[in-house]
Parts: C-alpha cells; structure tokens; sequence
C-alpha cells in the first residue's frame, strides 16, 4: 500500500482483525455482485469504500424515478442509463482504487457459471426467486461464499451460505428451487426506504467479514428484521440432506 492508501484505510488498520496485512488481502479480492439496486446499492458503495480490490456488478436494467426512493448508488441525473454504469461512477467517486467490471445483462446460468468461478464472494441483491436460485447453483458448483439478502416491505433478511464447508447448508437447504409461493415484489409490495439501506450494508460486512476471515458469518443463521417493531429474529439453518443442489453436487 501507498501512503494514501495507508491514510484512506487507516480505520480498518487499526482494527486489531484487520490491520496492515487484512487490509492488503481485501485489496487482492474479488467480489461479485448481483443486482444493482436497493440491496446492491449500500453493498457496492461499502465494498468500495473498504478497498475491495476487484468489484463486478451484474444487472440488466437502467435506472428510474421511482428507484431513488431508496436506490443510494443513483442519481436524478442518471435516470436512464444502465444501474451498473451508474453504481460503478458513485463506487469510483468515493474511491478510484477498486477495478470495476459491469455487465448490463441478466444473470442467468451460462453468466453466473462464467463470472462465479472467479470471485471469492458472491453478493445476491437480486429482487427474484429464479435467480437467487441460479446464482445459488452456481456457487455451490464452484464453492464461492454466497451474502444473500432481502428486502420488501417493512421485513428484510440475511444470511450467508458457504459451501467450502461440507457442514454448511446452502440457499436451497432452506428455499427448495421447487418451492410453491407468491413472490412479493416491491414494485406491486412497496418497501420502507432505509430497510433495503440495513439488509445491504449487512452484506457488504458479512462479505468483509468472509474476505478476512474475521468474525463470525452469518452461516447457518438466517437472520430476519421486523422493520416496523425494529426486532430481529434468528433461525439457525441445517443442511439438507434431501437437498436438490448441494447434495448432488457434493
């Protein structure tokens, strides 16, 4: 690190768990972030504020008025333009060291299978149970930590789910791919502002937390917020054994 860097960082630096040597190993890492919305917002400023070397954002739509309600990575003058173009010029507007990669395209199998393999965190801030799914598959296949979160209404959740681990359950140990229910959407549901801000900015620091190897992740726990009584709740997770992904990749 340069002596800008060593001043930008110095509050991680003084952070007994991370110091000199855990700030250098999130600046050598690679996060890859699906969604660029409400979730993926705070979580992509975050990780570019803490120095995360190598960010992809992946998202196929362009951003509107009704998404600065609580969109923080867009702006009034982008209101058009691809999210990840946009969320990638606030990323670098806070801190030019993160080498970004965007793609303004949906994330389906043959991406995520493309993209997945290369990082060494997956964030899922996508807004739909297909692609949860997808990028779940594809990080169990390639054994990548996965940050997932959600967000609608005044309830929010995360949890993290890491396969390197072959005690850890994975997303669809908890959310069977063939699972039957009514998807809720904020766009139909509407969603409290700052609640997607919370969800979000709790998986940039679960990302960070895996990155360094610090603390304790979220794995096994699915942690659930009552945004209206501002309560949280915890489930503790198992593995599936009966589990369609995890268990027939392993």
């Amino acid at each position: 690190m340069n002596d800008e860097q060593l001043l930008r960082y110095s509050r991680h630096i003084l952070l007994d768990e991370i110091g000199i040597e855990g700030q250098q190993r999130l600046l050598q890492s690679r996060a890859l972030i699906i969604g660029a919305g409400g979730l993926g917002s705070p979580a992509a400023l975050y990780l570019a504020s803490a120095g995360v070397g190598h960010i992809s954002l992946v998202d196929d739509d362009t951003v509107e008025l009704t998404n600065l309600q609580r969109q923080i990575a867009h702006t009034q003058a982008r209101i058009g333009r691809p999210k990840v173009e946009s969320a990638a010029e606030a990323m670098a507007a806070i801190n030019p060291d993160p080498q970004l990669r965007t793609l303004q395209m949906r994330a389906d199998a043959g991406l995520l299978d493309e993209w997945v393999g290369s990082a060494d965190v997956v964030l899922d801030c996508c807004d739909n149970f297909a692609t949860r799914q997808a990028v779940n598959r594809a990080c169990v296949r390639h054994g990548v930590p996965l940050v997932s979160g959600a967000a609608t209404g005044w309830h929010g959740q995360i949890s993290v789910y890491d396969s390197r681990s072959g005690h850890a359950p994975c997303y669809a140990c908890l959310f069977p791919p063939d699972s039957r229910f009514e998807e809720a959407h904020c766009a139909l549901m509407g969603v409290l502002a700052p609640l997607v801000g919370i969800i979000g900015s709790m998986q940039a620091a679960e990302a960070l937390k895996v990155l360094l190897g610090a603390g304790e992740p979220l794995s096994g726990r699915l942690l659930m917020l009552d945004g209206k009584r501002m309560e949280w709740s915890e489930i503790l997770v198992q593995k599936d054994p009966g589990c369609s992904v995890c268990q027939r990749s392993a």
